[in-house]
């Protein structure tokens, strides 16, 4: 593993204004960073999953006005996208940075997957209590395990099975103040640990 140190300009370039100065900041400061972690962890994956995973880092070639507000190496065994599958994600908001499990609404299994983990609820309200939930991969926002309770957890996974557009993540975040004071060996400890406390939730989601 390549050890990754994050920067307060890595966090400080979803604040600079315009798409085109905010997307050659994205570009040259933190992609790079991403498609290292991208490498490194997509053969994490594949040796503890025992199949070959593939890293997507995000492009946002869709904008055309908007900066993008965060961005993301996704991991999935599916070499041309991610987002119909359940993935984990290692990703920057200006805030904090995230490392996480995910299902978003593109999958289209989403209500089968969501009764496997309330089937195995235990699963995540055993994980450790600083641990988030989150319902919006696009909203930086989330709740601490030790906050949304098992009827929180309950609750979320109910409605990822009944609303169309309803998603489930479920990981690690890192405020920017923390993240920038980790050193590269334990950042990468970081990651490490938490993808290995998540897999027997991507475990549930995919019935293996």
């Amino acid at each position: 593993m390549r050890p990754i140190q994050w920067t307060t300009e890595d966090f400080n370039v979803f604040t600079i204004d315009g798409l085109e100065e905010r997307m050659e900041a994205l570009t040259t400061h933190v992609r790079p960073k991403f498609h290292a972690l991208g490498d490194d962890f997509s053969a994490f994956f594949s040796t503890e999953l025992g199949e070959e995973f593939f890293p997507h880092v995000a492009k946002h070639a869709r904008r055309t006005v908007n900066p993008p507000k965060d961005s993301w190496v996704a991991f999935a065994p599916y070499k041309r996208g991610y987002k119909a599958l359940p993935h984990f994600q290692i990703g920057l908001w200006n805030s904090h940075l995230f490392i996480m499990v995910a299902v978003i609404y593109e999958a289209p299994n989403k209500a089968i997957m969501a009764e496997r983990l309330l089937e195995n609820v235990k699963q995540i309200t055993s994980l450790p209590t600083h641990y988030v939930l989150s319902g919006d991969h696009m909203s930086p926002a989330a709740t601490t395990l030790q906050d949304a309770g098992e009827e929180g957890t309950v609750a979320l996974l109910a409605r990822l099975r009944d609303v169309k557009k309803a998603e489930f993540l479920v990981g690690v975040h890192v405020s920017a103040e923390e993240a920038v004071k980790l050193s590269g060996e334990s950042f990468t400890t970081l990651v490490e640990e938490t993808f290995t406390n998540l897999l027997p939730i991507y475990k549930t989601l995919t019935a293996r």
